[in-house]
């Protein structure tokens, strides 16, 4: 029986309901933060943690036909459509579009109509956007997916996000060093309290009177209050850059150790600019966590005390100043959405003009070689202009805000002042309560403006702590920790792959499938067949960098998963068709920054891998500095450093990856001879039938399976 429509569920009585916006994370998610955005508007709430939780999603991205399965799993009746764009103002939003042919967006609304219409949409790449039908045209393909709940349809919320009390828990000293900073807080604002009745009696005692004495007095006291208000000053902003320093480095690590301990995946579907950007949101929250949750508590605290004691000057005057700041108070709170969503449409354009920018540092010799350095500068240059676009929209908004500002307690000012010169003229005030009625005026509207302010800075936090809680709450690597110890020299290096299979989602064919292989201690096997085959990922298996669909790989005869993956990699090394260096000297690089580094070791490693002649003719030799881009070397003199670096590590199985590929047959056969003498497993990827011949067993890839190949030499 067909799912029915819950035709209730599409009812939406409140103007004020929107499309809520769900920024993808990852490079190829735009699908399911579409669907998650559809879902939440009609009360089922997701974010991208939940949906990746309940559907895989690969670097290939999704189809139209895996969209419709996961509405389906959501309880959404999906119903496919081929749209002209005249006929877009038909459909029932939101719905989701297919864009440039590669990218899903959500259409929230359409005004207008024929060339006059405009399109509101809500890009998990980009964020909100309305555009025009011209600018519409260009990006739609005609292609559109509407849904509908069913009575399957569950309202209900199902957001794994990260809260603010996660970041007091795990910092230690937090609570007592904001109790000091609250503690001087009040004090300062006493002292604050206290100056305008200076002013009140110099004016209604001393001149009136004209007492020396007393103004002698009067001016010895306050003016020990200020030199007693600068010290606690100073100590307060000295406890300030403490706290801050010391938070920033707790919160900087804990997340770095956390995010090094994400798995593979987690990297290679996100752009390095953007986890950059994510790691900058801990400067946000540490101000928030030190001077704004303080302000905002004494502000809180002092603009009540000022009230009062402005009420007991005049309750007219007063209410004058009640106006100004609850009017105040009312803008400010219905700007909150569009600072929002223009500050995260920063962030998001920030983001990819970095990872822009990076990219291009990274491919400045693809760049040169083929002479598109005008198009890369100008596809960064589009970038850079979001930022910048993005920045104008933000700054408009606060244009507007300051000049509303300054018009009303301007105004407020002007009325205050004539009110409080007519209670003069009439005896209710004299004119050193005017004078210090003005300056608790100027303390509240000051006070309660940055409390506002505070407070607003407190709900864009959630800005922050989404970004960072991709990283915060994404799991660390599965099996790390292992309940079977073995000891580094233990391990003999037999290796055991039971039944592997492996699909990169539930949608996708699997790559790997059923795949057996033992290998003995000291075995030199070589893997082949054609690209794209699943040979790295096979290696990747056996490295621990992807989980099996199923099956197991045992070391020794022991699961690895129990072994746990931080001791099995102690075991192992490897070399990579795309590892790098790291920036240090070439000691440190083959050492692997070793603290306590064997000098003779790195230099013996250096020999097995025919490196160390090239090396001796460096000006600087093992101290010759390299960086992650390879600095000066060759294609082969890179891929030697790192089988140096892999031998250092003396493991009982060497995985290589097209390792040898940039080296003449003359090194790679010393290299190979040279190898052979060390007591380890050997597992190489290759294409070169050179390499092959050096393998004493050959395998080939085909269809995901592994078959073992007759060698001939």
């Amino acid at each position: 029986m067909e799912d029915t429509i819950n035709n209730s569920s599409l009812l939406n009585f409140s103007s004020l309901k929107s499309v809520p916006l769900i920024l993808q994370a990852e490079v190829a998610e735009c699908g399911l933060a579409s669907m998650a955005m559809v879902a939440s508007f009609y009360g089922h709430q997701l974010d991208m943690p939940a949906m990746r939780k309940r559907f895989s999603a690969n670097l290939k991205g999704m189809n139209l036909q895996q969209l419709i399965d996961v509405g389906d799993s959501l309880g959404l009746a999906s119903r496919a459509l081929q749209c002209p764009i005249d006929d877009v103002h038909k459909l029932a939003t939101p719905c989701i579009l297919h864009w440039d042919m590669n990218h899903f967006v959500v259409l929230t609304k359409v005004s207008g109509k024929g060339n006059k219409s405009t399109f509101s949409i809500n890009d998990p790449a980009v964020g909100k956007r309305t555009l025009s039908a011209d600018e519409f045209g260009k990006h739609f393909t005609g292609i559109c997916l509407e849904l509908t709940p069913t009575n399957k349809f569950e309202v209900k919320q199902e957001q794994a996000r990260m809260k603010f009390t996660q970041l007091w828990s795990s910092m230690s000293g937090l609570k007592s060093g904001l109790v000091k900073l609250v503690a001087l807080s009040l004090v300062l604002q006493l002292f604050a309290l206290m100056s305008p009745y200076y002013m009140q009696w110099v004016v209604d005692e001393v001149l009136v009177s004209f007492d020396e004495p007393l103004l002698t007095v009067l001016a010895m006291g306050f003016g020990l209050i200020v030199i007693i208000s600068t010290v606690t000053n100073a100590v307060r902003s000295w406890l300030i850059l403490r706290l801050s320093s010391l938070l920033n480095m707790q919160m900087g690590v804990n997340l770095l150790r956390h995010l090094l301990r994400l798995p593979m995946n987690y990297f290679e579907s996100r752009h390095v600019g953007d986890i950059i950007s994510r790691f900058g949101s801990l400067a946000q929250i540490r101000e928030r966590i030190t001077t704004g949750f303080v302000e905002t508590l004494v502000d809180g605290v002092m603009s009540i005390t000022v009230l009062i004691m402005m009420a007991l000057y005049s309750l007219k005057l007063t209410a004058i100043v009640l106006g100004a700041i609850t009017l105040y108070t009312i803008v400010r709170l219905v700007l909150y959405r569009p600072l929002h969503q223009a500050t995260e449409e920063m962030i998001q354009s920030s983001a990819k003009e970095q990872s822009s920018f990076l990219e291009n540092i990274r491919g400045m010799q693809t760049i040169k070689l083929f002479g598109n350095e005008s198009q890369r500068q100008g596809i960064w240059q589009n970038r850079y202009a979001e930022v910048i676009n993005s920045e104008i929209r933000l700054g408009r908004l606060n244009i507007s805000f300051e000049s509303f500002n300054k018009l009303l307690f301007g105004l407020e000012n002007v009325f205050v002042i004539y009110f409080a010169a007519q209670m003069v003229m009439f005896n209710s005030l004299t004119v050193g309560m005017v004078l210090a009625f003005i300056a608790y005026k100027g303390q509240l509207t000051q006070r309660f403006a940055n409390l506002i302010e505070q407070v607003i800075q407190f709900k864009m936090m959630r800005l922050h702590l989404d970004r960072i809680s991709d990283i915060a709450l994404t799991s660390q690597e599965a099996n790390r920790e292992g309940s079977v110890q073995i000891k580094n020299g233990d391990s003999k290096g037999a290796l055991t792959l039971e039944n592997i299979c492996f699909a990169y989602s539930d949608e996708d064919a699997a790559i790997l499938n059923k795949v057996n292989l033992s290998l003995n201690a000291g075995d030199s096997i070589a893997i082949t067949g054609p690209s794209g085959a699943g040979k790295t990922t096979l290696m990747k298996i056996m490295l621990g960098l992807l989980q099996p669909t199923s099956g197991k790989v045992l070391l020794d005869g022991k699961d690895i998963t129990h072994i746990g993956l931080k001791n099995y990699r102690k075991q192992i090394a490897a070399v990579m068709q795309d590892d790098t260096l790291l920036a240090g000297s070439i000691a440190d690089n083959i050492s692997f920054f070793d603290p306590q580094p064997d000098f003779a070791k790195i230099e013996q490693c250096a020999q097995l891998a025919s490196i160390h002649d090239d090396i001796g003719k460096m000006t600087m030799g093992y101290n010759s500095l390299v960086g992650d881009m390879g600095s000066n070397l060759s294609g082969g003199q890179l891929q030697r450093i790192l089988l140096a670096r892999a031998l250092y590590q003396s493991p009982s199985i060497l995985y290589m990856d097209e390792a040898t590929s940039h080296l003449d047959t003359d090194n790679e056969a010393k290299i190979s001879e040279q190898i052979q003498h060390l007591s380890m497993t050997r597992i190489m990827i290759a294409h070169r039938q050179e390499t092959i011949n050096m393998a004493s067993k050959v395998y080939r890839l085909l269809d995901g399976e592994l078959t073992d190949v007759q060698l001939t030499k």
